[in-house]
């Protein structure tokens, strides 16, 4: 069940205590994700200081461990006793993030994932609780060979077979009640495809600016990079293999910007006429505005939040963006004159961004969607 992460080994910054500090920059996250933070904005935040190896590292961590957090909470539940309910929350997250290092990700060796969970669970929570963390742990690296992935709902002798919502939701880590919306919509089979996708890393696409393609495509691949084709979006570039943006020349010189294909189909069916002046009212991180940039005029960037503006302007002074005007605006009442177009990319659920926000699909609540949603079907009694 081990992941090939491309990592020859774990992160290399020691933090006080001996736990290294792209582990701390996990749990701190996983801490900022309970209080409700959003994980992209927790993220940035708490890997600002490691170096880039590091942060791809924790990333990797912290973005798969979310992907498989059901099945992480089956496997630790048989193995807690009274089971995870009893512990502390930061306590298990603590012990989901040394399951992930010890069964997903290659670049750790076992000793490594026990000792800095154990540390980890130490400094947080005290002997006592490292004392569970190093039970368990131990445990799930003795047995690893005989835990079930993908994962089935486990079923008493002589009891009905598992429902097969239950073992969609288990298998692919997705809350039940979404799981069974979608099923009702959609059927068990185009389900288990999204939650499939939903499970896989999210490619990693630019866009030229400033060159056209062929430019940067040399230029990537002088440097070692791999690159491909992107469909719907020609002049697009997919990066692949293990590899820091950042650390680019063509990234450093502002060559080039990261870009989803639908973002970028966007704008192009916006079909905005040259010169025009565009405000994109909901614009962090950036990417629309930029793309809007080609033809307009003038681009007015607006978003309500001061951190994601922050963010964008620095993009934007990477790639050297011209005619481009960022303010702190709400959508609602925003604050321009008229313009000749207006692009709003408004709040929405976000079930369709999973994959690159995994933390989303933990966070929705019922609630959240429309009064007309499909209802759940209840779970079966045994």
């Amino acid at each position: 069940m081990t992941e090939d992460t491309g990592h020859q080994s774990g992160p290399t910054t020691a933090a006080r205590g001996g736990v290294t500090d792209a582990r701390v920059a996990a749990a701190d996250t996983c801490a900022d994700l309970r209080a409700g933070e959003l994980l992209d904005s927790s993220f940035e935040r708490r890997v600002e200081s490691l170096d880039a190896r590091d942060r791809r590292w924790t990333q990797e961590l912290l973005y798969g461990m979310l992907r498989r957090r059901a099945w992480l909470d089956s496997a630790l539940s048989e193995r807690v006793r009274g089971g995870l309910a009893r512990l502390d929350p930061d306590l298990t997250d603590i012990l989901r993030l040394g399951v992930y290092q010890l069964l997903f990700m290659r670049s750790v060796p076992p000793y490594a994932a026990i000792a800095q969970s154990v540390e980890l669970a130490k400094r947080r929570h005290g002997l006592g609780a490292s004392k569970l963390v190093n039970a368990v742990l131990r445990r799930v690296d003795r047995e690893r060979e005989t835990i079930p992935f993908p994962p089935v709902p486990r079923v008493e002798s002589g009891a009905p077979r598992p429902d097969p919502i239950d073992a969609l939701a288990l298998s692919h880590s997705h809350p039940r009640w979404l799981v069974a919306r979608w099923v009702a919509r959609w059927g068990a089979e185009d389900t288990e495809r999204l939650l499939a996708a939903n499970n896989a890393e999210a490619p990693i696409i630019v866009r030229p600016f400033g060159v056209v393609r062929e430019q940067l495509e040399a230029m990537l691949e002088s440097a070692g990079v791999h690159v491909e084709d992107v469909p719907l979006v020609r002049d697009s570039i997919r990066v692949t293999g293990n590899v820091s943006l950042a650390e680019l020349g063509a990234y450093r010189q502002g060559l080039f910007f990261v870009q989803d294909p639908g973002a970028t189909l966007v704008t192009r069916y916006a079909a905005i006429a040259p010169g025009s002046t565009v405000a994109d009212l909901c614009a962090a991180p950036g990417g629309k505005a930029l793309e809007l940039s080609r033809t307009a005029g003038v681009v007015i960037a607006a978003d309500r939040s001061f951190q994601r503006l922050t963010r964008m302007l620095t993009n934007f002074r990477r790639v050297e963006a011209r005619a481009i005007y960022a303010l702190v605006a709400d959508a609602r009442e925003p604050a321009i004159v008229p313009v000749d177009a207006v692009l709003i990319d408004v709040p929405c659920t976000g079930t369709g961004t999973f994959r690159r926000h995994p933390d989303a699909r933990w966070r929705l609540k019922v609630s959240d969607l429309a009064v007309t949603s499909v209802p759940v079907p209840p779970r079966p009694r045994w």
